[in-house]
């Protein structure tokens, strides 16, 4: 308080108490009183004296001094007379001074000191109150207030007035009184009254009795109104000690309070490595409360709250709300618990209104736009934050709001679904003290509406520990060790370590707490003989939690049968998609980085490496489709590019949004509306990002015709690795380890894809000749990059003219040339090899049975008809005459395919020509072959360069050439595997072209991964990797606990010498 509001309180006091025959001695003390509380010794002396000269203390009672004028004072005879012009001048002008300086709070304040010091000796004239009325109306108090003040501080027992701003405390069972609230104390002499001044929200005491009562460990003075602030105690010598929190609660309506029991029953909780976390914790609480939790860091306080909020489950021990078990029966309580985590739990592209609305929405399906608008303005204005509501929310580095500001948007995510109990974790982290205090206030008062509100806090200020109605404290390894009032809290531990004035919690001065004081007495530890402190405690945790159950036995409220209220309303699934999607769409298209990013990341990519290889390699120095050599490398970056690309645009999603999805699962909402909002999105963007790639890629290149069938399979490809980012940013909790996952994913699809290194060549444990191995299956890079050069090879505008012709030319080639001679050959070994030494018959018999397994290949097998081939080919069966007629049938094969290849070729160079004399034709006929056709890629699916055009593998003769003309022959129905190239794959009997089988092979490969993804497959198989115990390793040398024992040794004798 100001000087000048001092001095002019002072002449307050003096104008009142002078009138109708002066100050008497009660009232003089009672401003003497007020003096000492307000300032220091010295100064109360000088403003006592003040006050004297106001009031005219010490003169005769029948004399007072008056200004003659001049600067002349007399005495003149005292006379009962009304309030003087004067007086009533001075009081506005003094009420004035007053108005602008003093919070309406003080004002009320001073007002009670004002009526006080009247009641002192019960002088209450007709002037006096004349005065006082004009204070109350120049300070704006209504006169409603002012009379209940007025009766409040002049009553005497049992006179109170019936309002229900007005509580009483007493040994009665019952008050006569129909609207004052009651409180019984058993053994309480006399009556304790408390005025709730509800235009301030401040409580004020008054106790009518003769017991002993203090008041934050000062003596209560009978009569006298005292301030009854947060965290306040109220004790007597008998009966229970009044809190804050109790005396509250009486005011609150008991209409705003739902039937709510929350009772944590004999909990434990133990970690995947097997430490126990949490010990033996029992609470019990209603509603209306606001608890804190505290503890020193490792002390368990996020565990404890994260198991009460059923985000862990216990090991032992239940967590019932209205008897409902919250681990076992969650859907039984669906929306009741509500959790605003420490970190921020909002998405920061949206806006402060459509944070909330968004939230909103998923939770009442049943209200209309505009009652949705409502509730959504409503509850930003009741935490301050409607000024506000249309600015972007932003990040920790780029603020838009502050972070009070943010603190209390989180707390609207959950207050405005209206839940009966809300955990929040250290909601005072990061802020200002005076942001801390207006969270923490918020907090208070949603408990005075009836929720009930557990808080993990640390390092509380002194007003902020006084909000709160009780704490529990535990200590490090999760053991509890209070669980009461804050500021008995206080008093306990001093007590327990047999500290001087134990009985006193706060500041006897000033009436703060310190809470670290509390922490000081716990952690306290042994000093050693050289007066150093020591890594031992006084007490350890064990102990403490020894003495917490000694002392304290918690009353468990009876578990309320009440059927909780049902404040949720649940959106159906499809509508909860729309929500999601819209969403998160929103969040895209307001972050411009993300969209520049992300739309310009394609046909970038796409130019710089169209660009850098359009390759010139004609005659005359122009660009040719048909003569670049670089096409199938093309091919394979835009695979490859694809999964780049539909890997990092994904890999982010599900992590970023894991603490919002941590607070949605109190919703019970669907999981399948939420992913399906995703992978909506990232499938609607990696349309866009390969169609973008391929229009502007496909144009550098001169690649004609392909727009679609190239997107269509680049769009599959990034689909699925969409899918595969999803699952690995729901599978890992870093975004770090996520990135450095990228690289080594898209590694093996690269090894694997079938373009850099020949399948046959491939280590002999992967690889499988004659058909693709199995890992290389599970690559999408490798049926991407398959599907898009067999379709570019057989599909383009010059090739399907004659694809069918030399498919036919290229499989009399291969008999004629390579696999006919090949059977002459082994043939004639046969028979040289059967009557020889023993190597000479076994291989003579591995011969045979090539030729068995070669003989019914389809082009052959008309050729052999006649021959009963498994028998005559056997080795005990095999002569002269089979051979003979071996040699016969394979010259008369080769001869007939020969015939059929110049019948092939004739037949192609006759389309060919027809072409060329068609004159519609919009190019020539070598202009139709630079534009579509390309001789690398040819030499790539036919294998050019191959040096074995034959292979013997299992028996059997495979064949290495025209890869792209090879029909694969199936083992069975699902027998899908084939050579790489092949122009054809059969399944289930079916023979589908090459493009659309891997396309499909691919779609089901990205269903498979949304089903992981659904299930959390890789999550816990990972959970699971990482709970598994690691063997400790002992280093070579001498043990740790050696080398610290002889340093304190050495550090002792130096010790010893200094002193």
């Amino acid at each position: 308080m100001s000087e000048e509001i001092l001095q002019a309180l002072t002449q307050l006091f003096g104008i009142i108490t002078k009138q109708d025959g002066g100050v008497t001695e009660k009232e003089r003390a009672y401003v003497i009183r007020f003096f000492q509380q307000q300032l220091n010794k010295d100064k109360v002396e000088e403003y006592v004296r003040l006050y004297d000269k106001y009031v005219g203390y010490g003169q005769s009672d029948a004399e007072e001094e008056e200004d003659a004028g001049g600067g002349t004072v007399v005495k003149v005879k005292k006379e009962r007379k009304l309030t003087s012009v004067r007086d009533s001048v001075r009081t506005l002008a003094l009420c004035k001074k007053i108005n602008k300086t003093l919070a309406q709070k003080q004002k009320v304040i001073a007002l009670i000191k004002l009526l006080e010091l009247v009641n002192e000796d019960q002088n209450f004239t007709p002037q006096r109150k004349q005065i006082i009325d004009t204070v109350s109306e120049v300070f704006n108090i209504s006169q409603q207030e002012y009379k209940l003040i007025e009766d409040f501080v002049l009553c005497q027992t049992g006179q109170y007035a019936d309002h229900a701003d007005l509580l009483v405390v007493d040994a009665h069972d019952h008050l006569a009184a129909a609207h004052v609230h009651h409180m019984h104390s058993t053994g309480l002499e006399g009556e304790i009254m408390v005025l709730k001044v509800a235009s301030v929200d401040m409580y004020f005491l008054r106790y009518l009795g003769h017991s002993e009562l203090t008041l934050n460990g000062f003596t209560v003075i009978p009569n006298q109104v005292y301030l009854f602030p947060h965290g306040s105690t109220l004790k007597a010598a008998k009966g229970e000690p009044l809190y804050y929190g109790d005396v509250v609660g009486h005011f609150v309506s008991d209409a705003t309070f739902s039937n709510l029991s929350f009772n944590v029953d004999a909990l434990e909780f133990r970690f995947p490595n097997g430490h126990v976390g949490l010990h033996d914790v029992n609470i019990s609480e209603g509603p209306g409360k606001l608890i804190a939790i505290m503890g020193a860091s490792g002390a368990g306080k996020t565990t404890l709250l994260n198991v009460l909020a059923g985000l862990e489950t216990p090991s032992k021990g239940h967590v019932l709300i209205n008897g409902i078990d919250l681990h076992k029966e969650k859907d039984k309580i669906q929306g009741m618990i509500g959790y605003v985590a420490q970190d921020d739990l909002l998405i920061e592209e949206l806006t402060v209104f459509q944070n909330l609305y968004y939230n909103a929405k998923l939770c009442f399906k049943d209200l209309s736009e505009e009652e949705l608008t409502k509730r959504v303005d409503q509850t930003l204005a009741s935490l301050g934050l409607g000024h506000i509501k249309h600015l972007v929310v932003g990040n920790v580095l780029n603020k838009k709001i502050s972070g009070g500001q943010r603190k209390r948007l989180n707390i609207a995510l959950e207050l405005i679904r209206e839940p009966a109990v809300l955990f929040v974790d250290e909601p005072t982290s990061g802020l200002s003290s005076r942001d801390s205090e207006n969270v923490i206030d918020l907090l208070k008062e949603l408990s005075l509406k009836g929720k009930l509100i557990f808080v993990v806090i640390h390092q509380p200020s002194s007003d902020i520990y006084k909000m709160f109605d009780k704490i529990f404290i535990m200590d490090t390894g999760g053991y509890p060790i209070f669980y009461g009032h804050p500021v008995e809290a206080v008093s306990y531990f001093k007590r327990a370590t047999h500290q001087i004035d134990a009985d006193r919690g706060q500041c006897h001065t000033c009436g703060n707490v310190n809470p670290e004081q509390i922490f000081n007495i716990i952690e306290a530890h042994v000093v050693d003989e050289y007066g150093q402190f020591t890594n031992e405690r006084k007490m350890t945790p064990t102990q403490w939690s020894n003495l917490y159950a000694e002392k304290f036995t918690t009353e468990r409220r009876d578990d309320v049968r009440d059927a909780l209220p049902q404040a949720l309303s649940i959106p159906k699934r499809f509508k909860q998609f729309v929500v999601f999607t819209t969403r998160d769409l929103l969040s895209k298209v307001t972050n411009t980085q993300y969209l520049a990013i992300n739309l310009l990341e394609a046909p970038l990519l796409a130019f710089l490496l169209a660009f850098i290889i359009r390759f010139q390699n004609s005659t005359d120095g122009t660009y040719v489709f048909r003569f670049n050599d670089n096409i199938p490398a093309f091919i394979l970056m835009s695979v490859v590019v694809a999964l780049f690309m539909g890997l990092t645009v994904s890999a982010e999603e599900i992590i970023r949004d894991r603490k919002i999805q941590r607070r949605e699962s109190f919703l019970n909402l669907s999981r399948s509306s939420y992913l399906m909002s995703k992978v909506t999105i990232l499938f609607l963007l990696s349309a866009i990002q390969t169609l973008t790639f391929v229009m502007i890629g496909n144009w550098i290149l001169g690649i004609q015709g392909m727009h679609l069938s190239y997107w269509f399979i680049l769009f599959t490809v990034s689909c699925f690795a969409n899918m595969l980012g999803l699952n690995i940013s729901a599978s890992f909790n870093s975004a770090v380890t996520i990135y450095i996952l990228i690289p080594l994913l898209l590694i093996p699809q690269l090894i694997l894809s079938g373009a850099i290194f020949n399948f046959d060549k491939l280590n002999q444990w992967v690889s499988t000749k004659g058909k693709t191995p199995l890992i290389a299956d599970m690559m999408a890079s490798r049926w991407g990059f398959e599907a898009l050069t067999v379709h570019q090879f057989n599909a383009n505008r010059y090739q399907r003219m004659i694809a069918g012709i030399e498919k036919e030319e290229s499989l009399s080639n291969y008999l004629t040339t390579y696999l006919i001679p090949e059977l002459e050959t082994r043939l004639k070994q046969v028979e040289e090899g059967l009557h020889g030494d023993a190597a000479q018959r076994e291989e003579a018999e591995k011969n045979l049975r090539i030729l068995q397994n070669e003989l019914t290949h389809p082009a052959l097998q008309e050729h052999f008809s006649a021959l009963d081939l498994p028998k005559q080919l056997s080795p005990e069966n095999f002569n002269e005459a089979t051979a003979e007629q071996l040699r016969t049938s394979l010259a008369a094969a080769g001869e007939f395919h020969k015939l059929r290849f110049t019948k092939a070729n004739e037949m192609k160079d006759g389309v060919l020509m027809t072409y060329e004399n068609n004159p519609n034709r919009p190019y020539s006929l070598a202009e139709l072959k630079n534009r579509y056709y390309n001789e690398s890629l040819n030499e790539l699916v036919r294998n050019a360069t191959v040096k074995n055009r034959v292979v013997e593998w299992n028996d059997q003769l495979l064949r290495q050439t025209d890869p792209i003309y090879h029909e694969p022959t199936p083992d069975g129905l699902l027998d899908y595997r084939a050579h790489f190239y092949a122009p054809r794959k059969h399944l289930f009997g079916l023979s589908i072209d090459t493009f659309w089988f891997n396309a499909l092979v691919i779609w089901l490969m990205t269903a498979a991964l949304y089903l992981t993804l659904y299930h959390e497959s890789f999550k816990k198989l990972i959970d699971r990797l990482g709970s598994l115990p690691v063997p400790k390793i002992k280093l070579p040398g001498l043990p740790l606990s050696k080398i610290q024992s002889a340093w304190s040794q050495l550090t002792q004798k130096i010790n010893l010498k200094k002193a």
